[in-house]
């Protein structure tokens, strides 16, 4: 489980105000640590945590390294895939259908063009 999803569901199971302002300040500062829930942790003892966030926060914490989540070094870059999927053959009909009819579109384009310009040196 991602540490996003372990926050979801102590958002779940907690639906207190304080609990939900304590899980907002951990998101913002998860934000600032590049996904770090130590840091951003460890930044949030400088600040004051709600009355009754201090469990919510503790939990979060052993539930993070019970996943190994607590501790990253740095996030994984968001849509950037570890290994592309192997194109399909549909795949490669939708591309050439539509290489088909760009090219179409272009051949067209030109054709018209030269009777355009045709047309008009011949009026002239």
């Amino acid at each position: 489980m991602s540490l996003y999803g372990i926050i979801a569901d102590l958002r779940r199971e907690h639906q207190t105000p304080s609990a939900s302002r304590t899980l907002d300040m951990v998101v913002a500062e998860l934000g600032r640590t590049r996904d770090n829930l130590r840091d951003a942790v460890g930044h949030l003892e400088d600040k004051p945590i709600p009355a009754g966030g201090k469990p919510v926060l503790e939990e979060l914490l052993q539930r993070a390294e019970a996943e190994g989540v607590a501790d990253l070094e740095a996030a994984p870059p968001p849509g950037d895939p570890a290994t592309y999927e192997p194109i399909d053959e549909g795949q490669l009909g939708i591309a050439v259908l539509l290489g088909g009819s760009a090219a179409l579109a272009v051949a067209l384009g030109v054709l018209l063009f030269l009777i355009g310009l045709n047309q008009i040196v011949h009026f002239a």
